[in-house]
């Protein structure tokens, strides 16, 4: 087992998929560090102070006037009342929800990055790993040899797995250095909110408890580990059903893009909770923002997930070891 993994561990470098993915990280790292940036001083320049409260309290009025406005949907409309709350609480108790620093700017990017953009680097690693076997002819080669079709699987979902990990580091570690270059390697023991709940539009925050940034940083990080390791095992399904890349990425390209959709439009729709794409944001829970679909919880949407990710690899490896290679 482990020359296999071997083997299809130098494969994977041999395509350079981890270093396209890198530079890609890099790059978007970048621009959204300038973004972020501009921003902020902007931010500061109509305030004519860098204090976070005044910042926050503009947050909070603007937050007001998109409430006052009589043409938005009622669960947007939720969802900002959540956020107003969530804001005066902040305020209340002098907590910068923003604290500067590259840790913050990590934690941030991964959040906003754990329904799509993770999910689609994670899709280039895993929508070939067994349909470029069939399409380059090799997979007949690779069959032919003395050992269980289960190990030859196994041994590719493994190579997902260590990729899913690195891809995941990676993504931190590039966000942390590159944006601490304009904002500041500091941030780690600054303190984040946690724990807020919902009731209806009200905010339950008997539960809240604040936590330092570094130990909200790791449990954002393994929640997007396990959303990046549902979307490959998934992704690695359709790898093994459609002998065609191209076929297998459009097909979680459109629903991971669906998903997005959806999260903005099924509050009413009560069934969508158990579509994998509607519960890929779990760090919105630990954060306190409103779920897509009233009821939703943080350990259903995880359930939800595990059963996606138990059924996608008893398909793989019930097709893979059963289909005749022709």
């Amino acid at each position: 087992m482990n020359n296999l993994i071997q083997n299809e561990m130098m494969k994977l470098l041999a395509k350079k998929r981890l270093v396209i993915i890198g530079i890609i990280v890099g790059v978007l790292v970048l621009m959204f560090t300038y973004a972020q940036y501009k921003q902020v001083k902007e931010q500061q320049e109509k305030l004519g102070t860098d204090d976070w409260r005044a910042a926050l309290q503009q947050q909070i009025i603007d937050t007001q006037n998109r409430l006052g406005s009589n043409r938005m949907l009622d669960e947007w409309r939720e969802q900002l009342q959540v956020s107003l709350k969530q804001q005066q609480y902040y305020l209340d108790h002098d907590i910068n929800p923003s604290e500067p620093g590259a840790t913050t700017f990590t934690r941030m990017f991964l959040e906003n990055a754990i329904d799509l953009f993770i999910p689609l680097l994670i899709m280039i690693v895993a929508s070939d790993m067994v349909s470029f076997e069939n399409s380059q002819g090799t997979i007949k080669l690779l069959l032919t040899r003395p050992v269980n079709r289960w190990k030859i699987l196994m041994s590719k979902y493994v190579t997902l797995l260590l990729s899913v990990s690195i891809i995941v580091a990676m993504t931190a570690l590039l966000s942390y250095f590159l944006s601490g270059l304009v904002f500041g390697y500091h941030g780690w023991e600054a303190p984040v909110i946690t724990g807020f709940g919902l009731n209806g539009s009200d905010v339950d925050v008997s539960q809240v408890r604040i936590v330092e940034q570094w130990r909200f940083l790791l449990m954002d990080m393994g929640l997007v580990w396990l959303v990046a390791v549902v979307v490959g095992t998934l992704s690695f399904m359709l790898s093994v059903l459609v002998r065609s890349t191209p076929a297998g990425m459009g097909i979680m390209l459109a629903a991971l893009i669906s998903g997005a959709i959806l999260n903005n439009m099924v509050s009413s729709w009560e069934s969508a909770k158990y579509f994998f794409m509607v519960n890929l944001k779990l760090t919105t829970y630990v954060s306190g923002t409103a779920p897509p679909i009233e009821g939703m919880t943080l350990l259903s949407s995880v359930i939800t997930l595990l059963v996606w990710w138990a059924l996608a690899l008893i398909v793989s490896f019930t097709v893979f070891t059963r289909r005749d290679v022709y």
